[in-house]
């Protein structure tokens, strides 16, 4: 009796972008053995393939204007997005390179063996923090493409002054637990509230943690705007560590803008957040 033939899985799963790899996805997981989707991996396929398809325009964009691309994917954990990026985009242009930068030695190790396993000769990794990433030797002078996908605290702050110190074209961030503004501005609290009345906006805890991780945003952006980037926020839902993320897309524009630096400046003095100057520097 001769045996049934196998089922296409690409056919058996419309949750799929054209040409995914199989054996990619199930070597990230994200895929059972037998080619099965779970409600818990379909959710993260999907908030990656949003990204992926997102982010492949700008690819292309860099490409046409330059013949190649490099991208870094900072915070980049297991390297969902890197790997997917590098199947469904890179490996059908034919060039550029894509460069996972995460903290955590034996997740870069596995992800080092997985891109030999399946022949991904462009993806390199780096055991480092996003800080020290913008002066090692072992990444190029210069990256087209930023991504940090909650990249906690301040290291989204990481991730943007990695991508100034590279030139980068685009910066494509989800930041996500914010901390530091919100501290500074439970520290002088009293002081704000005895001088203006907006600070009523933080009063409660709550609002105050609420309010800083808004600011944080506002701040990175005008940061952004200070130094010749176009930069857009939409909205994320349903995403993980909360319901609601922010997307900030920049896009290099020109030289620094000094009306946003001024605004930057003034707003950091209206909320008594001198302190953080260095850390928005422009």
């Amino acid at each position: 009796m001769s045996k049934k033939p196998a089922a296409d899985l690409s056919v058996q799963l419309p949750d799929l972008l054209p040409g995914q790899s199989i054996e990619l996805l199930k070597a990230l997981h994200i895929l059972t053995r037998e080619g099965k989707l779970n409600q818990d991996t379909r959710r993260k396929l999907k908030q990656v393939q949003h990204l992926v398809q997102f982010i492949a325009p700008l690819i292309d964009e860099v490409i046409e204007a330059r013949g190649d691309v490099s991208l870094a994917d900072h915070g980049a954990g297991k390297s969902y997005l890197g790997f997917m990026l590098y199947d469904w985009v890179l490996r059908a242009r034919g060039k550029g390179t894509v460069h996972g930068v995460e903290t955590r030695a034996e997740l870069v190790q596995k992800s080092r063996e997985l891109a030999e396993r399946l022949g991904f000769e462009r993806m390199s990794f780096l055991a480092t923090t996003v800080a020290e990433a913008t002066t090692t030797l072992d990444l190029p002078g210069q990256i087209d493409i930023v991504t940090a996908l909650h990249a906690c605290d301040t290291a989204t702050d990481d991730a943007i002054a990695f991508g100034l110190a590279k030139q980068a074209c685009f910066m494509v961030l989800v930041p996500c637990c914010q901390a530091e503004v919100a501290g500074v501005l439970r520290k002088h609290k009293a002081l704000s509230l005895s001088r203006n009345p907006l600070a009523e906006i933080w009063r409660h805890p709550l609002h105050t943690r609420e309010f800083g991780s808004q600011i944080t945003n506002v701040l990175r952006c005008l940061q952004l705007e200070a130094h010749g980037y176009q930069v857009t926020v939409t909205e994320l839902v349903g995403w993980e560590h909360a319901m609601k993320n922010e997307l900030i897309l920049a896009r290099r524009m020109g030289g620094p803008k000094r009306s946003a630096r001024e605004r930057l400046q003034q707003v950091l003095q209206e909320l008594n957040l001198q302190e953080l100057t260095d850390r928005f520097s422009v």
